[in-house]
């Protein structure tokens, strides 16, 4: 097995247990990344033996897990006018992007502040490595952007997650201890 093909169901084995993206869409993301010479087949039928291992495990998973305790706590944040964004884009840039267009499409005044993740902080969480969460108000007015990390930081801790954040609006917010087990939609 080559480099490209170790990385490629590395990618594979992320985006399943991410629990964001069908097999189909997975397989369509495979041939954004394809090199040649890679074993292709080799590679098809491992997102379909990686999406059955993660289907099997699901059914020992608890009713209730840590994503959807965060995703409770988000739905929340979503309903007190926090544009609160799971899997928003893959890097920062692309969350505040992803944010931006979600408030342009709202209606007018429904939200005053943000908060979300991004797809490499969803690596993160799927290998063990916690999940970092950035927020801040729509204005650019630091006192506010504490308030919602204040906020953000509060709902999560409510919700039972370990909560490790310095308290400025520098720093993202850090789950360190989170299960990520995100059941496939």
């Amino acid at each position: 097995m080559n480099e490209e093909e170790k990385y490629i169901l590395d990618s594979i084995k992320g985006w399943v247990w991410s629990g964001f993206y069908s097999e189909s869409d997975i397989r369509e993301m495979l041939y954004d990344i394809l090199e040649d010479g890679c074993a292709e087949d080799m590679l098809l039928a491992s997102i379909t033996h990686e999406c059955a291992k993660k289907l099997l495990a699901e059914k020992e998973w608890p009713e209730i897990t840590d994503f959807d305790r965060l995703h409770s706590v988000f739905y929340k944040l979503h309903e007190e006018g926090i544009c609160a964004l799971h899997n928003a884009g893959y890097t920062m840039s692309d969350g505040f992007e992803e944010v931006s267009e979600v408030v342009h499409d709202a209606p007018n005044g429904h939200y005053h502040s943000f908060c979300f993740y991004h797809g490499q902080d969803v690596e993160s969480a799927v290998n063990g490595r916690g999940l970092m969460i950035a927020f801040g108000a729509l204005e650019n007015n630091e006192a506010k952007s504490m308030q919602i990390g204040k906020r953000v930081a509060e709902s999560l801790g409510k919700a039972g997650f370990k909560v490790e954040w310095d308290g400025t609006i520098t720093t993202r917010i850090s789950l360190p201890a989170i299960d990520w087990k995100k059941r496939t939609a």
